[in-house]
């Protein structure tokens, strides 16, 4: 099998994960996250094999490429793939650091594709005690206020975002309020089809503010940039097991296939682009063994606490990308792209359809970064 290599480049960070913020409280129920932050780098190996089963015509697919820029948290060395009985070219976004692999094959052919992601990846915090001095482009901040098809700035938005802010004065004080609304206004659907949707207004017209990580995470995209905070989300997957005791935020073994998860950056002034999660917050409540735990519980304080300023990067990055148009593709944007997508010349394939749309995701950790 001949790989295409999209090699990185591997610059030197302006940045260095912080401390965790101070005052954390520990529990006894989890490790002491400042003590994971001190931990090196580690390098994972992520492969994603698709097979198209049932092609008709011309075939496309489509998967979303390791984020394609390095950050504090992430450091992408490579993108290979291969597209069995067709051709294939990676393109990119550089405002939505978003790598598209586009594979194209012809009406004879068995629709194969296969992507070898390369990443280091780093615990991530902001030491929210400590003023910062970032250096973030007013064009990069200005794109992140933004809004877009279901994730409006105005209407319901905006009046459900200045009610959460009340009282709030500084942006910390502000993304805090936002994060605390989220947390405990909104519930994971276990129903909802994959991440789901991430159409926000409806979500506030209608009073229904359950769903899962690209609803609830959306939900504090919108509310942020209503107020004037830059926000955005992060497409990504979940790669490995949590070294805090976490099942929930976890994937068990080397099939990833299902661990896709959206994350959220919002900038602050006085700290530059903080880390948070208010979706897997619920995502504890429901689902952290034995499930249904309250808010007041004390994995779910923890994770609460923890979720404000950083991440555990047992995640893969894809890309910050919204309504995104696929190359070549005949069909609407997509949302966001986070799982691997298809067409034939009848449309667009369902990618939870395993009867025409088969695809495995595997991890291998390989050490140290390159």
């Amino acid at each position: 099998m001949n790989f295409q290599n999209e090699g990185m480049n591997r610059r030197r960070f302006l940045q260095s994960s912080g401390a965790i913020c101070a005052g954390l409280a520990v529990t006894k129920s989890a490790p002491v996250f400042a003590d994971t932050l001190a931990s090196n780098w580690r390098t994972f190996e992520v492969t994603t094999h698709v097979e198209l089963l049932k092609p008709r015509g011309v075939t496309h697919i489509w998967l979303p490429a390791a984020l394609v820029r390095d950050t504090p948290y992430q450091r992408t060395l490579a993108n290979k793939f291969a597209a069995e009985g067709g051709t294939a070219k990676l393109t990119t976004d550089k405002p939505n650091a978003l790598g598209i692999v586009s594979a194209t094959y012809p009406a004879d052919a068995k629709p194969v594709l296969t992507l070898i992601s390369r990443v280091s990846l780093k615990n991530y915090a902001v030491d929210l005690s400590m003023r910062a001095h970032p250096r973030v482009s007013q064009a990069e901040l200005e794109y992140f206020l933004k809004p877009s098809r279901f994730v409006p700035t105005d209407g319901i938005v905006k009046e459900t975002a200045l009610k959460a802010t009340a009282g709030a004065d500084t942006d910390i004080e502000k993304a805090r309020a936002l994060y605390n609304w989220v947390v405990e206004n909104t519930f994971r659907d276990p129903k909802v089809r994959g991440c789901g949707r991430g159409d926000i207004r409806a979500m506030l017209e209608t009073g229904d503010l359950g769903g899962k990580c690209a609803d609830l995470n959306a939900l504090y995209v919108g509310l942020a940039r209503a107020v004037g905070l830059p926000a955005r989300h992060i497409y990504g997957l979940r790669i490995a097991k949590s070294d805090l005791g976490y099942k929930s935020l976890s994937v068990a073994t080397e099939n990833a296939t299902h661990g896709q998860h959206c994350r959220v950056e919002v900038f602050l002034r006085q700290h530059g682009w903080v880390p948070v999660d208010p979706a897997d917050v619920r995502k504890v409540v429901l689902e952290e063994p034995p499930g249904n735990r309250p808010l007041s519980d004390e994995m779910v304080s923890h994770a609460r606490q923890l979720l404000f300023g950083s991440w555990e990067m047992n995640w893969m990055a894809f890309n910050y990308a919204h309504d995104v148009e696929l190359p070549g593709s005949a069909q609407q944007p997509l949302v966001y792209f986070m799982y691997p997508q298809a067409e034939t010349s009848e449309g667009r394939v369902d990618p939870f359809d395993p009867d025409n749309f088969k695809y495995v995701i595997t991890v291998k950790e390989a050490g140290g970064p390159l």
